[in-house]
């Protein structure tokens, strides 16, 4: 959410900026909003004006009363009561128009980075860098259902039964290495000075409108019936809404966490064959990083956040691309994003396995997120957050690019501790 003051003095860049990210529908926003908040900042003038008149009339009352003087004591009583009667009108109307106008702020997008580039829509980003060679075997190379099945480690038709489309049930060795890729993931992230964290799976509607969009919200998360819940779609939410609220010291700062989580996801919508099996799925488990800094600090620790997980995937013998998402691909509280994607030797494409973004001062002023500097002045945080490894998508990845022209899959040095000394895996048809 922006700064009403900034957006005050600059509603035409305000507006650019929503032409930048192809939202023009959004533009009328912005006038709404100047003309609500210039209603609002009058009524709480006049608001303010009758309770100092109230105050000092009624001081003067004792006195009328102490010198004899009834009747203008009474006058003044009757004043009292106009002004009461007035305030009681006008606080009603104050407050309807502060929630029009915080219900306005929520819809106009935050403001984009100036490296951000422009454009629609995914098809306009913009290729950063690429990590480890992107290869195709000399070997086909099945479709990731069929690898896991190998291995006796999948059985997604069981999952149907019992939980519907989009859930599956993993066995042996497949389950085996999603546990042992969190693991490292949660070691990894450690080893770099990140705090591990375990949060609540569910947080109030009070969190999830200060982490998130309107647009997002419908499309992603689960309400619990009859309680103010939802459950997480990341632990990006519960973490950012653990300081909810909050005053950090500005010598704590930054704060470094790295999280685990199941997340549990609508995922609206028809897919073809290689977006079906464990790729779009209503639930998975995640390995998260946060960062809660200084603003000055923030466009450091993007850069440092999404070169982690191109690091933790490079160990793993996964060929990497990062990706600088356009202005049209990003969601509305997103300043700025990269997308890492990973090779599939099967599709000979990378598709996204993680996405870090710096969302500015956006959650953290919707949330009271402050940090109180030496001078005692405080300030808006910026926060930010980066995926580490989302098993079970991460798999498909992790198979195609560790299979062997005999059906076994290689297990990288990186991870054979957590594997029990396995250097590699081997099917069980």
């Amino acid at each position: 959410m922006l700064d009403i003051k900034f957006l005050r003095q600059n509603p035409e860049m305000v507006k650019e900026n929503i032409r930048k990210k192809f939202k023009e529908e959004k533009l009328a926003l912005v006038d709404e909003v100047v003309a609500a908040h210039e209603k609002f900042c009058k009524i709480r003038a006049r608001c303010d004006e009758l309770r100092a008149l109230r105050n000092k009339i009624s001081k003067e009352i004792g006195g009328f009363f102490a010198k004899g003087m009834k009747q203008e004591a009474q006058d003044a009583k009757q004043q009292v009561v106009g002004f009461n009667d007035e305030l009681a009108s006008l606080e009603g109307e104050e407050r309807e128009l502060e929630e029009k106008v915080r219900e306005l702020m929520l819809q106009i997008p935050q403001m984009i980075s100036p490296h951000t580039p422009i454009g629609a829509d995914s098809s306009e980003n913009v290729e950063v860098c690429r990590f480890g060679e992107p290869k195709v075997p000399d070997f086909e190379v099945p479709y990731h259902v069929e690898l896991m099945e190998s291995f006796s480690g999948i059985d997604i038709e069981s999952a149907r039964k019992t939980s519907g489309n989009g859930f599956y049930f993993l066995s042996g060795d497949v389950a085996r290495l999603h546990s042992a890729i969190l693991s490292y993931a949660r070691d990894f992230m450690i080893d770099r000075g990140f705090v591990y964290t375990i949060p609540p799976y569910m947080i109030r509607e009070s969190v999830v409108s200060g982490v998130m969009s309107f647009a997002e919200l419908e499309g992603m998360m689960y309400k619990i019936e009859g309680e103010d819940l939802f459950l997480i779609g990341t632990s990006e939410h519960s973490m950012i809404g653990k300081y909810i609220d909050t005053i950090i010291k500005e010598q704590e700062l930054p704060h470094k966490l790295t999280s685990y989580s199941p997340c549990f996801r609508k995922e609206v919508g028809a897919h073809g064959l290689e977006e079906r099996g464990v790729y779009r799925i209503h639930q998975f488990e995640k390995q998260e990083m946060i960062v809660v800094c200084k603003p000055q600090d923030s466009e450091f620790w993007y850069e440092q956040l999404w070169k982690n997980t191109v690091e933790f995937f490079t160990t793993l013998d996964i060929p990497v691309r990062a990706l600088e998402c356009c202005s049209g691909d990003l969601a509305d509280l997103k300043v700025r994003s990269v997308d890492i994607e990973g090779w599939s030797p099967r599709q000979q494409k990378y598709f996204e396995v993680g996405s870090c973004s710096n969302m500015g001062d956006a959650q953290a002023r919707r949330l009271a997120i402050r940090v109180q500097g030496e001078d005692g002045q405080k300030y808006i945080a910026h926060t930010l957050n980066n995926t580490v490894v989302a098993p079970p998508r991460m798999l498909i990845c992790f198979f195609e690019n560790n299979l062997n022209a005999d059906g076994t899959v290689s297990i990288p040095r990186a991870l054979q501790p957590y594997m029990g000394g396995k250097e590699k895996i081997v099917p069980n048809i």
